[in-house]
């Protein structure tokens, strides 16, 4: 019952906060932080290597698995490894559907809020001046996290530390809105909770 309203309390607050709270905070964040952007994009940075140990442990699982059945250490390792790369994939396709502006210009004179007053979701436009929606970094962290809490109960609290961290950093760096943000923490923690308990194929 907690677990429903809180899903039902996460997917009505994603409208409101684009109706609401995306704009105001986009312009707080760009007049606070502005000249330190850079401090806060580097707390992002921690998803980066999640994905590529999330590669190479799907690898490593892979071979072991062809030679017999993967111990319960190896079984968690390629449960968080599938769970990161499904959000990785789950982001991307979401993004293209999508379609919207960033709150800053960062790419290629990319249409913004903050450049342009540009607030808008196109649709299937394409391109990385249109893929703000939901945000990558929030749906990786939040895969890996909700799997982690799953498997690994004594290191919840890397969850707790880890989801807020990277989330601050995208709306202090304005490279998010909260919406984004909101959108990929559901996003990932429905694939990692999922993808943590779905049953592994036994060896031959």
């Amino acid at each position: 019952m907690k677990k429903a309203a809180a899903l039902i309390i996460l997917l009505a607050a994603i409208p409101l906060s684009i109706a609401y709270l995306d704009q105001p905070l986009a312009l707080w964040a760009h007049a606070q932080f502005h000249g330190v952007r850079k401090t806060f994009h580097n707390v992002t940075r921690v998803v980066e290597p999640m994905e590529l140990l999330a590669m190479l442990g799907l690898l490593w699982c892979g071979a072991r698995f062809a030679f017999g059945r993967l111990a319960r250490p190896e079984a968690a390792l390629l449960r968080l490894s599938l769970a990161v790369l499904t959000a990785i994939g789950a982001k991307d396709l979401l993004k293209l559907a999508f379609g919207r502006t960033w709150p800053e210009t960062w790419t290629n004179g990319n249409p913004s809020f903050i450049t342009d007053h540009a607030y808008y979701f196109a649709p299937f436009h394409g391109g990385l001046g249109w893929s703000s929606f939901p945000s990558g970094h929030q749906t990786v962290t939040a895969a890996f996290c909700g799997a982690l809490w799953v498997l690994a109960p004594r290191l919840r609290f890397l969850c707790v530390a880890l989801m807020p961290a990277v989330a601050i950093g995208l709306i202090g760096a304005d490279e998010h809105w909260l919406s984004d943000i909101l959108t990929g923490g559901l996003l990932g923690w429905l694939i990692g909770g999922f993808l943590a308990k779905v049953e592994l194929p036994k060896a031959a």
